[in-house]
């Protein structure tokens, strides 16, 4: 169920995992650029350096806060822009496991970064990168993150291909994305993010089907 950050014990046995194995080298990352600002842990409900898909938004919101609500970036954070998410997560059949969330730029400033903020924003966006061998698909939600990775192809203008990765640009999940006169245009941007999720667990599933089978072995 969506929101379960609002309840302590959910929300304390996140914190006691966030150093767990899978999402240790993640966690480790955020502790390190956290003398440039304030940054959440990333849920370990996540799949850490095990994840397929990393979806890439703009900016860490309020209810990523400890004073505010859970401490970390979470499908499970009590505010709108993540029950969208979850709710997309749980339609299309994309496994959490598989996920990894992130941030243009990774640091609370709960507004919109400028050009010299999402600069600073792309080693870390290429460091979690680094982390992840398995990743395979790359979902930018918004014009703020498909800017950011734009700044980081500019910079590294191979790794889209030397990383075999599918990238998939789309509208942020946050309830602003869909503010528009025209109900027509908001149901338009509703169905493109709805597609984009597809479109992911469509190529996460057929990337697991092409995997060797592990046969053989003890039984």
């Amino acid at each position: 169920m969506p929101r379960r950050m609002a309840d302590t014990e959910f929300r304390n046995q996140q914190w006691l995992h966030r150093f767990d194995n899978h999402i240790a080298p993640i966690n480790k990352l955020v502790d390190e650029l956290c003398g440039e600002g304030k940054m959440p842990y990333v849920a370990p409900i996540y799949g850490g350096i095990n994840a397929r898909l990393l979806s890439v938004l703009r900016d860490p919101g309020p209810k990523t806060q400890l004073d505010h609500g859970s401490g970390f970036l979470c499908i499970e954070n009590d505010d709108a822009t993540a029950e969208r998410m979850y709710g997309l997560i749980a339609e299309t059949g994309i496994d959490i496991s598989d996920m990894l969330p992130w941030n243009a730029y990774p640091w609370y400033i709960n507004r919109a970064p400028t050009a010299v903020e999402l600069n600073a924003g792309v080693d870390p966006l290429k460091r979690i990168i680094d982390l992840l061998p398995k990743l395979r698909v790359v979902l930018l939600h918004g014009g703020t993150a498909q800017n950011s990775w734009k700044r980081l192809t500019r910079r590294y203008p191979n790794i889209i291909v030397e990383r075999g990765l599918q990238i998939i640009a789309t509208y942020h999940t946050s309830p602003k994305a869909f503010w528009h006169s025209d109900a027509k245009v908001r149901e338009k941007r509703r169905q493109n993010l709805r597609e984009s999720l597809y479109r992911a667990a469509g190529l996460l599933n057929g990337d697991r089907k092409s995997e060797p089978s592990k046969a053989g072995g003890n039984h």
